[in-house]
């Protein structure tokens, strides 16, 4: 449906063709996509194979059949055609241009778009979802409105995260602490998503909206990421990418309950006041212009956070793609964490 509605979003052609058809105060029926597949529904009508322009859509809408588009809608294939869809394909829908519209959409794994004369409506049809097209100004709103709740639900993220950052550092993490910040994540990767279907819809109208979107969402990824790193424990076949999975899965009322979230992920024990320990992923990578391998290479060498934090200048050197200077940039870039992070804790 994403990529449907990114076909037909303000800025495009096919758009551009719509408005023409709904302006008019036509009616039309648009199957985008010309294969074996739907021919083989189509009755009458006349070939074309032209290359797509908003105004011949218009004027081939004045005739009452279906239009036929390329699968990429640069060119218009057919009109006036008549579609002959399974009339056994159940459909809710009262009028025969949508009729027709929805069981083909049921039936084929094509597009179709409808427009209606009388209601003055452009319906998107991909299986068995239909999506009307809203008008831009309300649309806006509603991105806004997202945002707002996305903007709050952050705040709130950082707010958990470095809270964890300190417990980390004086080796004082629940599982409560862990579930919580992996709950809000994730809480905002779906406000994210919500809203990342607004920008879709809004094309070239939405371009604002997706700036706000990534400086609101800089960071949630990698920081979820680390989190599974630091607390989840791989075995078997169970891995990190396993439990961020298994999240990204829960319905919103087993992610409400912390228990759930713990037992979804495979984290230790059922009891949320369970002492836990770092393996150190997410505040090494906090430390400036340190890679990835050499974070892998530290936590492989000492296990845990507190072994790193407690390891010298010499113990870090002795890691392998370290050295002495790299070392020291780890020492002084972890106290320097250590020291923030505890005075914001107790500000």
């Amino acid at each position: 449906m994403l990529d449907a509605l990114a076909a037909v979003a303000p800025g495009t052609p096919l758009r551009e063709g719509l408005e023409r058809i709904l302006g008019g105060g036509m009616g039309a029926l648009v199957v985008v996509g010309d294969g074996p597949e739907v021919l083989n529904i189509c009755s009458g009508g006349f070939l074309l194979d032209a290359a797509f322009s908003p105004q011949r859509l218009s004027e081939l809408a004045k005739m009452d059949g279906a239009i036929i588009l390329a699968p990429d809608a640069s060119r218009i294939a057919r009109a006036n055609v008549h579609l002959v869809p399974n009339p056994n394909v159940p459909t809710s829908e009262t009028g025969t241009r949508h009729r027709t519209g929805e069981r083909v959409a049921r039936s084929i794994p094509v597009p179709v778009i409808t427009v209606s004369e009388d209601q003055q409506v452009i319906a998107v049809y991909v299986g068995d979802e239909k999506h009307p097209l809203e008008p831009i100004p309300r649309l806006l709103n509603r991105a806004n409105q997202a945002l707002s709740t996305l903007e709050r639900y952050r705040t709130r993220l950082d707010t958990v995260s470095g809270s964890l950052s300190a417990l980390e550092i004086e080796d004082l993490v629940t599982l409560r602490d862990v579930v919580t910040v992996l709950q809000r994540t994730e809480m905002v990767r779906r406000i994210a998503e919500e809203v990342e279907g607004y920008i879709v819809e809004l094309g070239n109208d939405g371009r604002l909206v997706r700036l706000q979107l990534e400086e609101l969402m800089g960071g949630v990824d990698v920081d979820r990421r680390l989190v599974m790193r630091d607390y989840v424990s791989e075995s078997g076949e169970w891995r990190v990418a396993d439990a961020l999975n298994a999240l990204s899965e829960l319905s919103t009322d087993e992610l409400l309950d912390l228990k759930q979230v713990a037992h979804a992920l495979h984290l230790p024990g059922t009891d949320l006041d369970l002492n836990l320990t770092a393996r150190g992923f997410r505040l090494l990578a906090k430390v400036p212009r340190l890679p990835e391998p050499v974070i892998e290479n530290i936590v492989a060498r000492f296990g845990t956070l507190q072994k790193v934090m407690r390891a010298t200048i010499d113990d870090l050197d002795d890691v392998k793609d370290v050295g002495g200077t790299r070392a020291r940039a780890i020492k002084e870039g972890l106290a320097r964490l250590a020291e923030t992070s505890i005075l914001d804790r107790y500000s």
